[in-house]
């Protein structure tokens, strides 16, 4: 499954607000774009992505001492190449990078990456470094008014304004290059990371030149000191030193992970791109099962649903344990309009996925569209068991709370409705709802407690203007 998740929203910082996030966004390339840091990100969820991204991930993490920390992989709807982190418990990617990245050693290396500027602590460290320069620019601007009132009086020759300007510009230049230090640091950690679980940073090596090569006419005539990441040629070259003294530079993916990582590809292209692009990526003629199931996808995309059906059957026969093609199908036939078809394909998938939280969301969706009331208990028991692990799923609250509401139990109802309006961000309708739930617990009693909080929820201040 693929669901377009509702944007995170979130206050639109004031300017310098906005460049302290896009500075604390220590990243692969870059921070986020400007239109993500203030309209909200969109996530996609799967349960088939996200579960080959922990496979790849947990080895990385655990050579780092990270592996009781819960960090999670967060996948954005965005087709450029990039990774980040902002906080300690999550890396962030975009759907492009793993679009292009054709083996899994790639990404591997770009999520060691990531791991080692949270493993060196450079965001706590970043953020002291952002605080003490906004400190001496304060400073600075002050002396330097000081000294522009002494020119206007004629007691200070030159340009008044260098007087604030040139104390400004070493603070930005020193920052500057802090943050180039983490990039390094981070370099290094990766190799260490890739090498203690066995693996190879030849994909890292490999991804991070192919991008230099990219960005090269533009960084020809930087200035050094201007940029946030150490220029493309200087990366890459110390990069690669390091990398080429590894044990296992020339190992390679295993060819089931490969074939792993070409579903996962040919999914993402199936769901995101035009029908007339995938069938340029995977024309007839090729038969591979990557390229079965991106013409499948994209089949049922465009409304051909007795089509896509026998595609995707004919990929279940292939592999009958593959617990993303029964997903796939429950998908089709839900969203064509079949709940009560649906419902046996999203059964067997949740039984064979080894994390099924986001089937069984989808599984309870179909149970609750048929509008059957025999059916509203299983989807109650379903959907409580993906919120056990899925606790900030908006849309799993959603059918909870139509679910409780067709078993007769208004007040678990209102709870789950509010806890759905809570985690799609609308706190208002949250507070509204939950308040209504309190009149239907007992006072003092779990439900209660929880519909109390959501009542009393104030959301913190992120900074001035406009919501």
């Amino acid at each position: 499954m693929i669901e377009g998740e509702r944007p995170i929203r979130a206050r639109r910082a004031a300017p310098a607000a906005r460049a302290v996030a896009l500075l604390t966004a220590v990243s692969l390339l870059a921070s986020p774009t400007a239109a993500s840091a203030q309209g909200g990100i969109p996530l996609i969820r799967d349960a088939e992505i996200e579960q080959l991204l922990r496979e790849y991930t947990q080895p990385i993490l655990r050579a780092a001492g990270l592996a009781k920390q819960n960090i999670q992989i967060v996948l954005i709807n965005d087709r450029s190449f990039n990774a980040f982190v902002m906080d300690g418990r999550r890396i962030f990617m975009n759907a492009g990078l793993l679009m292009d990245a054709k083996t899994p050693n790639e990404v591997i290396g770009v999520l060691a990456h990531e791991t080692g500027h949270i493993a060196g602590g450079h965001l706590s460290r970043l953020r002291q470094q952002l605080a003490m320069a906004q400190t001496q620019s304060i400073i600075a601007v002050l002396l330097g008014a000081g000294a522009m009132i002494a020119a206007s009086r004629g007691g200070v020759g030159g340009n008044p304004a260098a007087a604030i300007m040139g104390p400004q510009e070493s603070i930005r230049r020193s920052l500057l290059s802090y943050i180039r230090s983490q990039e390094e640091q981070a370099d290094r950690a990766a190799v260490k990371f890739l090498n203690d679980t066995g693996q190879s940073p030849k994909g890292m090596y490999e991804t991070f030149k192919r991008l230099a090569d990219q960005v090269l006419f533009v960084a020809h005539n930087a200035d050094p000191y201007l940029s946030t990441h150490p220029l493309p040629a200087e990366r890459v070259s110390s990069l690669g030193a390091l990398a080429r003294t590894s044990p296992h530079w020339d190992k390679k993916d295993s060819p089931e992970l490969q074939l792993r990582h070409d579903m996962m590809r040919a999914k993402l292209i199936g769901f995101l791109d035009r029908g007339d692009t995938v069938a340029r990526r995977y024309p007839f003629s090729d038969n591979s099962l990557p390229a079965r199931y991106a013409r499948a996808i994209a089949t049922y995309r465009h409304g051909a649903l007795r089509g896509a059906v026998g595609q995707i059957d004919a990929l279940i026969q292939a592999q009958p344990g593959n617990p993303y093609f029964h997903e796939l199908k429950g998908q089709a036939l839900l969203e064509g309009g079949k709940p009560a078809e649906a419902i046996a394909p999203l059964r067997r998938a949740a039984q064979l996925a080894p994390s099924p939280a986001l089937i069984q969301v989808m599984l309870g969706q179909a149970l609750n569209a048929t509008n059957d009331p025999k059916l509203a208990g299983e989807a109650v028991k379903l959907l409580r068991s993906a919120l056990m692990r899925e606790p900030e799923a908006s849309q799993g609250y959603a059918q909870l709370a139509m679910a409780y509401s067709r078993t007769g139990n208004l007040a678990e109802a209102d709870l789950a409705a509010a806890q759905a309006a809570f985690f799609r961000g609308d706190h208002k309708t949250a507070r509204d709802i939950a308040s209504r739930a309190k009149t239907r617990f007992p006072v003092g009693s779990p439900g209660w407690v929880k519909a109390d909080d959501l009542a009393t929820y104030k959301p913190p201040n992120l900074g001035s203007g406009p919501r």
